[in-house]
């Protein structure tokens, strides 16, 4: 029993659905530019060479190499290679950048060690309780 409320309690982590949304629309998208390579792309290549680019293929004994295809998915995955970079990759650096605290600058001043005020680095003698200190380097 207490096995399935492990899996229950995994099962409805928030990142585990996320990521299950995540493939499920990544697939579809994989369609739709499969599509449009399979559709649009290689027509408008094979219009330049005047030959069918989709159906280039070649056989060896009687082994048919669909060299066409295999160009389809190369040019398929460069294309949704490219949107995920632009459409994901960087705008998500972009934000994370954005995100990132501003570096602190140099600091100017020290506490005291007797009455913790603050002092310039350089002082030698504290302006509050009149102690002797070492300037810092």
């Amino acid at each position: 029993m207490a096995v399935v409320k492990e899996f229950k309690d995994f099962i409805l982590r928030g990142n585990v659905v996320d990521l299950a949304v995540g493939i499920m629309i990544g697939v579809a998208f994989n369609g739709v530019v499969q599509g449009f390579v399979k559709d649009l792309i290689t027509p408008l290549v094979g219009i330049v060479g005047s030959f069918n680019f989709a159906g280039l293929h070649f056989t060896v004994n009687k082994s048919v190499f669909l060299v066409g295809d295999f160009l389809n998915l190369v040019v398929s995955f460069l294309i949704l290679a490219l949107v995920i970079f632009f459409f994901v990759v960087k705008p998500v650096n972009h934000l994370m950048s954005r995100r990132k605290k501003p570096e602190a600058a140099p600091a100017t001043t020290k506490p005291c060690p007797y009455c913790m005020t603050d002092i310039p680095l350089a002082a030698t003698r504290c302006p509050a309780c009149t102690s002797e200190l070492t300037p810092a380097v």
